[in-house]
């Protein structure tokens, strides 16, 4: 499916967009978050119809800090979804994840263009 996904862009000259929130989490929550994120928030965010399909990658790097981070990536190839998400659909979902994991972890977003 991935492969049929990526030539249509091609053929009709799509351009993907990827926004990605990477989350530091305290690694005393690390495998409750990930099955919440992964059962709950993902799922939730997908359900808007406004992304074609999502990622979750583990940031390796140093981690003396005492938190694991994590980049989740949601691909669309319209701004005007990734708009309306953030402006309709994102503000609920954060406070649940806020109330979810309170003081346990940060959270920074960032969308990108494919070039």
């Amino acid at each position: 499916m991935d492969v049929i996904f990526k030539t249509a862009f091609k053929y009709f000259n799509l351009t993907m967009l990827l926004y990605n929130v990477t989350v530091g989490v305290d690694k005393d929550v690390e495998q409750d978050w990930l099955v919440w994120i992964k059962s709950h928030h993902i799922p939730a965010v997908l359900n808007t119809g406004l992304f074609e399909s999502s990622k979750v990658y583990k940031i390796l790097h140093d981690q003396e800090d005492g938190t694991v981070s994590y980049s989740i990536q949601f691909f669309s190839t319209h701004i005007e979804k990734v708009t309306e998400y953030l402006q309709v659909f994102a503000p609920k979902l954060i406070e649940d994840h806020r109330q979810q994991f309170a003081n346990k972890h940060v959270v920074f977003q960032t969308l990108l263009e494919e070039v």
